[in-house]
């Protein structure tokens, strides 16, 4: 089944794929992704590290702690999951990318 794996091949990936992850992660904090809630009353904006860089709150949402708290809530829900998924894709993508077509088990 592992006939012509050659260990030397995947020790190099797997540096490689540590050095891009690394890459990857520091090239995500210029990354940033915003999500409104109630229609743009609010919106929280975060990095491609999962922080929280800046939140914008309509004037009218300062008197309705209640509302308030289900959009914050709602957006920062949102744009934690784009980040995620914007993560999910890079690393696909750079994955694939590397593989380039390669096969290091040897599989057909």
């Amino acid at each position: 089944m592992f006939e012509g794996l050659d260990m030397s091949k995947m020790g190099a990936m797997m540096e490689e794929l540590q050095s891009k992850a690394k890459e990857m992660e520091e090239q995500s904090k210029n990354i940033t992704m915003t999500a409104k809630a109630g229609g743009g009353m609010v919106e929280v904006t975060a990095n491609g590290a999962n922080e929280i860089i800046d939140i914008t709150i309509d004037d009218s949402l300062l008197d309705d702690k209640s509302s308030l708290q289900i959009l914050l809530i709602s957006a920062t829900n949102d744009v934690l999951k784009m980040v995620e998924d914007n993560k999910k894709s890079q690393a696909m993508n750079n994955l694939g990318g590397m593989m380039g077509g390669m096969n290091p088990f040897g599989m057909k």
